[in-house]
Parts: structure tokens; C-alpha cells; sequence
């Protein structure tokens, strides 16, 4: 499981991640920082076989319509704290690395309620 952060996830979620072994790259660090436009992260997810993690409904749009990227997490949990995300993140991590492993596109998406899978 590779993750590529986008732009409005914070660092710390990267740094959790690269703490758990899991390579992690974040928007603001690479390609033209926090200018990097929806396609051209959904183009470098796809060649590099990241996962996007993301806020931004874009990219769900993009993810079903046009196929990018092939790998997605969406948060959609609102105004939620950083370390509330991250607690999230950490009891579900054994099964996002299980279906992220896979060659095919897959869509998770985290809300209040509950976690959407499908793939």
C-alpha cells in the first residue's frame, strides 16, 4: 500500500502512516505543492500505483467517471480533528492495506455513520 496525500489532509496523517511502514508521499511536499492540479496527482497516483487520500469530492467525481485515480480514500467526516482522523485511520488500517494491496481500482470513503467500500 503506497498513499499520496492531498493537499488539505495534514502532514501528521502522512507521518502516522510512514510511522506504520506504509510508503507515503503528501501533495505539499512534491510535484508543484498545494498549485498540483486534480489530474496531474490522479495521472502520478496512477503511475507510481498510489492510493489518493483525500477530502475533496473531486476526485470521488473523477475516481467513477473517469476512472483516476484507480485507488481512493475519501474522508468525508467534515470539521474532524487530526488526531481523531488519525485514530480512525489506525483500526482500519490491517483492512484499507488489505484492499489497497490489489492491482484494481478500489474507493473507500469514511463518513459519520460508516466505511463505503467498494471495488
Amino acid at each position: 500500500m503506497k498513499i499520496l496525500c492531498d493537499v488539505h489532509i495534514s502532514l501528521k496523517v502522512a507521518k502516522f502512516f510512514q510511522s506504520k511502514g506504509i510508503e507515503t508521499e503528501h501533495v505539499n511536499q512534491m510535484l508543484d505543492k498545494w498549485f498540483t492540479k486534480d489530474n496531474d496527482i490522479c495521472d502520478y497516483a496512477d503511475k507510481n500505483n498510489f492510493t489518493v487520500l483525500t477530502k475533496d469530492k473531486d476526485f470521488k467525481d473523477s475516481h467513477f467517471i473517469r476512472q483516476t485515480p484507480k485507488k481512493l480514500i475519501k474522508v468525508s467526516l467534515g470539521n474532524i480533528s487530526t488526531n481523531s482522523l488519525i485514530l480512525i485511520f489506525d483500526k482500519t488500517l490491517e483492512q484499507m492495506k488489505f484492499l489497497f494491496t490489489k492491482d484494481d481500482k478500489c474507493y473507500v470513503e469514511i463518513n459519520q455513520d460508516d466505511i463505503i467500500i467498494i471495488d
